[in-house]
């Protein structure tokens, strides 16, 4: 298919073997079931599904598109070596593929990669080169390199082979729920996505395939607004998988033809998202795995079958420390506040009577009268509590203020 990835306005779909694709990952990928979820459902109105490819081999849909290019290249093209540019993923991806394949492998990865995605990608094998701060200056490095040593690059979306990898996801998603009627992807680059959409519309033209993207990385949607691929200034978004300035030519070619809609979410819609996941289904999805649930909240559709494509898991664990307390902040399970409270003895029993009469449990207590510079005639006493969500935490301030308290919320 390599000629085919400079054409433009063809159809895709006439180039597309998914039945092959499938055949020859089998042996390679780990079977992602559907997992029903219960939780999401309620919460949007729909019938959801996940599709748990954190659960994938190198904990990310990645392997299938890797896997199924460099299992087509030629026995000279082998010989030289591959090389790729990836934030993490693709990576992972690349270099097990290669280790399967017995290729030799060079990856760059941006510098601000988390250190589980790079040390998981030397672990196969590969050679890790660390460049730039995001990964666009990555791939500008691995261009370089790839002319360097005449090496085959991997492209981590913007190629039909990696794409037809990617589009096994949609064929095994219709045949364990044919009655599907939409389906969430996240999108960086555009590969997943793509490939999901061309075959779930040749099989099932009347789906729905949606993108997610985050709001402060809104390439593919800023180009298909514009009818252009657009690049980027900049990115901010902590769903780092996804955080991508520019999207590939042949995604946009695609998206904007078999795409029928692309929502953003912001970054404290996927933690929510994150944290509903871990908590109620055990399951630990990264931030740019859990974008596709957070669009469920952009949903204009009642009492369907849904399918939210969870993209990966690997995810190190302080930041799913950082993510669990950032989720139970924002869906209003941790609530931290301050009062000043005139410095005489009953003062911190009246308000930890307050909290134990509306249940909440406290977890933290800082009761300093040197935070105050009037410290003869105040104290400030700050307090973390365990709260069941927001309107709970709003019950709390206002009865604080009705017995005359001043009430600063941290957050």
């Amino acid at each position: 298919m390599e000629m085919l990835n400079e054409r433009k306005k063809v159809n895709y779909q006439e180039y597309m073997n998914f039945d092959a694709a499938r055949e020859t990952l089998r042996p390679v990928i780990r079977e992602t079931p559907l997992i029903h979820s219960e939780v999401f459902s309620e919460e949007c109105g729909n019938q959801v599904f996940i599709k748990p490819e954190n659960l994938q081999v190198t904990g990310a849909f990645k392997i299938r598109g890797a896997y199924n290019k460099i299992s087509q290249l030629s026995d000279i093209e082998k010989s030289k070596g591959v090389i790729a540019s990836s934030a993490g993923n693709h990576a992972q991806g690349v270099a097990l593929a290669s280790k399967l394949l017995g290729v030799r492998a060079t990856i760059v990865m941006p510098k601000t990669t988390p250190i589980i995605k790079v040390e998981a990608t030397r672990s196969h094998g590969a050679d890790v080169v660390l460049a730039g701060d995001c990964y666009d200056e990555a791939y500008e490095e691995a261009l370089r390199l790839q002319k360097e040593q005449d090496s085959v690059f991997i492209h981590p979306f913007d190629d039909l082979d990696v794409i037809e990898g990617q589009g096994t996801i949609g064929v095994e998603i219709l045949d364990e729920l044919d009655s599907v009627d939409a389906v969430l992807v996240p999108i960086g680059g555009g590969g997943l996505i793509s490939g999901i959409a061309l075959a779930m519309k040749a099989l099932k033209p009347s789906i729905r395939i949606i993108g997610v993207e985050p709001e402060g990385a809104m390439a593919m949607k800023s180009s298909v607004n514009e009818d252009k691929v657009v690049c980027l200034s900049h990115v901010d978004t902590i769903a780092d998988g996804v955080a991508v300035k520019r999207p590939g030519d042949l995604t946009f070619d695609i998206i904007r033809v078999y795409v029928d809609e692309i929502v953003t979410v912001s970054d404290r819609e996927i933690m929510e998202a994150f944290l509903m996941m871990l908590e109620k289904h055990k399951l630990i999805a990264e931030n740019s795995g859990a974008v596709s649930l957070a669009g469920l909240k952009r949903l204009h559709m009642i009492n369907k079958n849904v399918v939210c494509v969870v993209s990966g898991g690997n995810i190190d664990v302080v930041t799913v420390s950082t993510m669990i307390n950032k989720g139970l902040v924002s869906r209003g399970r941790l609530f931290c506040f301050s009062v000043e409270l005139p410095d005489k003895p009953g003062e911190l029993l009246r308000i930890s009577e307050v909290l134990a009469r509306l249940n909440a449990n406290v977890i933290g207590l800082d009761h300093n009268q040197f935070k105050n510079t009037d410290r003869f005639m105040n104290v400030e006493l700050e307090v973390t509590c365990e709260t069941s969500g927001h309107a709970h935490i709003e019950e709390i301030q206002c009865e604080l203020s009705r017995m005359g308290y001043k009430v600063r919320k941290v957050y």
